[in-house]
């Protein structure tokens, strides 16, 4: 167990397994007491006993919503007079605003992915597996230092937004979608672009439009003060208004969702939220088109609220499926 406490008053300190106690040190920024556990001791019992050091033996602990359950219930019986809760309350408020030097690692990490994506269309060929694509895209990362891959469907399996187990094969005339990123620094990158081999069918020109329109909308409502649901709402209503289904038939999740030192993380673009949007805030913008058993388009780049106006693109656009990347 690997854990950073943080209390309300006075130093936060780190629980580490002794054999890692120098790596962690390598890692550090800067100062924060560690208390090293060896293999045979109980990491909880350390932990319960710093906060009795510190007269914290009853009271409310926040739990951080990743922890593993099995190092939440080894504290909660090291430490039974402690009542243990979610710590979304302050993780979520502290995580969800990202500083100017986190926004410049997320655009790094928008730039590297968008340059894997170039190189990798360019490179293209009839025949192709979704495999031997998405290892042109892990290899591409691995030439910038970075560790990277992508989500690949082709054709009709475009419809299943999160992908399927059938083995695929590029074919002229028929959706390329790439859904991947990286990370820089621990700050992470989620972009998808849509393109077509060779001439592309009016049917996928038409739908593609209607998904970047419905992007844009979703852009220009991303206010700082709005609801995060008025979001959603306003990428479903140019979809359903261009005659691609109501609710979530044909657009079949939310239009976003946050991302930082997660993929996915608090909070949420998603119908009914009432979670008002603040500047610094950041999330995914992925409307998209499934049509089952012929194909689906999605178009997703990273956003960040601006202090006034509509939000801004950490990504270049995609002005068409004939050019993917701006």
């Amino acid at each position: 167990m690997l854990a950073l406490a943080i209390p309300r008053r006075g130093e936060p300190m780190l629980v580490c397994p002794a054999f890692e106690e120098g790596r962690l040190r390598e890692l550090q920024r800067w100062p924060i007491e560690v208390r090293a556990w060896q293999e045979d001791e109980d990491p909880s019992k350390v932990a319960a006993k710093w906060f009795a050091e510190r007269g914290i033996r009853t009271g409310r602990v926040g739990i951080e919503e990743t922890t593993r359950f099995t190092f939440y219930d080894a504290l909660r019986r090291a430490a039974p007079a402690l009542e243990l809760a979610s710590g979304d309350p302050i993780t979520i408020g502290c995580r969800a605003r990202k500083s100017g030097h986190e926004l410049e690692l997320m655009r790094l990490a928008c730039e590297a992915t968008c340059e894997v994506y170039r190189a990798l269309f360019a490179s293209l060929r009839e025949g192709m597996s979704q495999r031997d694509i998405g290892a042109l895209v892990s290899q591409g990362f691995q030439r910038l230092g970075l560790s990277g891959g992508a989500l690949v469907l082709l054709g009709k399996w475009a419809a299943l937004p999160h992908g399927t187990m059938q083995p695929q094969r590029l074919v002229e005339g028929e959706v390329v979608l790439v859904d991947g990123g990286t990370s820089v620094e621990g700050y992470a990158s989620d972009v998808t672009r849509c393109t077509v081999l060779g001439k592309t069918p009016d049917k996928l020109k038409r739908a593609f439009d209607v998904v970047r329109r419905a992007q844009e909308a979703a852009l220009q409502a991303a206010r700082r003060g709005q609801l995060a649901g008025s979001v959603d709402d306003a990428a479903r209503a140019v979809i359903t208004a261009a005659g691609y289904g109501t609710d979530y038939k044909l657009f079949t999740h939310r239009v976003g969702h946050g991302i930082g030192l997660d993929g996915h993380e608090h909070p949420y673009l998603v119908r009914g939220s009432k979670t008002l949007l603040e500047p610094g805030m950041t999330f995914s913008n992925e409307p998209g088109i499934y049509v089952r058993d012929e194909f689906g388009l999605r178009l997703e780049d990273d956003m960040v609220i601006a202090e006034d106006g509509p939000a801004r693109l950490l990504t270049p656009g995609s002005p068409s499926l004939e050019q993917p990347i701006a």
